[in-house]
């Protein structure tokens, strides 16, 4: 199976199934030097964990990560970081009746086309599980970023119909409340929204927003390996995600140039933007103000409703499908995308450090 690798100079290749024995990830590329332990990547798996709140599946997970190759007394050694995360909690009969049918927004049909064969066992390779291990290789890449004064944070922007209101931000309510918004009014109208969709046997999508600050100018490059192209490719690699905006995103369409470009200044002695309709990214590459990104996440495709679709027998059939699910992905995806986000930094961050002969020639000392 191809496609399990990300990254050029920093890379992660996840690896595991929802109901095998363990998930994981290695990560190569990492300088030596950093220091690193188990809390690190687990205040951020912590995050994304399964039954940490009445608004995620009911399937308990420890997600207890441990670190087998790559840290010595603390330190990297820049060789590959090997993470393994134990599956404690399957319960495969839950899914033994999903193997004579397709369900409806899932990858069921599509692996079924592309293999001939499939996990059916919550997904297998497809499973939203999966991103488990990105978040355990994201920590390390968003460490190598704080070392460097960058930070990269997610938080919920909506959920279905209820927005925050960028007025009553508070930064500690993403860790605080169980959708991961912002701001308290809208978590609790949130709230109200969920609850009736569980009573309605239904699910919900929504819209998380990711801020990457510190990021200098110059990083990315001006075709195909745009910093927007990889973050929007990154993103996308993420199973719920079916858009991805960067700046004012799908605004631009009906804007005016002489409201959408943003006029530059100077501050201090260095050059800044007077707005950031850009999304901090200009020709490919970062132009040094924040880089913002909206990513639109899909309801849950499973629920627990009659559902018309089609057995590996080539009949037509209602369904209702059973298990344990997220009546909304949105909060535990917040941690996703902010792991997604900071493995992009990180890889085109060392990308970057050739591509200047006199910043070699200081690196070497000549």
């Amino acid at each position: 199976m191809a496609g399990s690798t990300f990254g050029t100079h920093f890379t992660i290749t996840t690896w595991g199934e929802s109901h095998g024995k363990a998930l994981g990830a290695v990560v190569d590329g990492c300088p030596a030097g950093l220091s690193l332990q188990e809390s690190d990547i687990q205040a951020y798996l912590d995050r994304r964990k399964p039954g940490s709140s009445p608004f995620s599946t009911p399937r308990k997970e420890a997600d207890q990560v441990q670190i087998l190759s790559g840290v010595f007394e603390g330190k990297t050694t820049g060789t590959p970081i090997s993470l393994l995360i134990p599956n404690t909690s399957q319960r495969s009969s839950d899914y033994s009746e999903i193997a004579s049918y397709y369900r409806p927004g899932h990858a069921d049909y599509t692996f079924d086309a592309k293999y001939g064969f499939r996990d059916y066992r919550g997904g297998g390779r497809s499973s939203g599980r999966e991103t488990a291990a990105r978040v355990a290789g994201g920590a390390i890449a968003a460490k190598i970023l704080k070392e460097l004064g960058i930070g990269v944070r997610a938080y919920t922007k909506s959920i279905g119909p209820v927005s925050i209101d960028p007025a009553r931000f508070d930064p500690d309510a993403i860790l605080q409340t169980a959708t991961a918004m912002p701001d308290r009014e809208a978590d609790e109208r949130a709230r109200e929204w969920l609850s009736s969709c569980i009573e309605e046997k239904d699910s919900s999508g929504g819209v998380v927003e990711c801020v990457i600050s510190g990021m200098p100018a110059g990083v990315g490059e001006p075709v195909f390996e745009k910093l927007d192209a990889r973050l929007g490719s990154a993103l996308f690699s993420i199973g719920a995600v079916k858009a991805v905006e960067i700046g004012d995103g799908t605004a631009v369409s009906s804007a005016r140039g002489s409201e959408n470009n943003d006029p530059f200044r100077m501050r201090d002695g260095r050059v800044v933007k007077s707005a950031n309709h850009a999304g901090g990214v200009l020709g490919g590459i970062s132009d040094g103000s924040d880089v913002v990104m909206r990513v639109h996440i899909k309801p849950t495709p499973s629920i627990f409703r009659p559902q018309d679709t089609v057995g590996a027998d080539g009949q037509e059939r209602t369904v209702c499908i059973r298990g344990r699910h997220d009546p909304v992905i949105v909060p535990r995806a917040v941690v996703v995308v902010e792991c997604m986000a900071a493995l992009t930094a990180a890889d085109l961050l060392f990308s970057n450090m050739s591509a200047r002969m006199d910043k070699i020639l200081s690196f070497y000392g000549k």
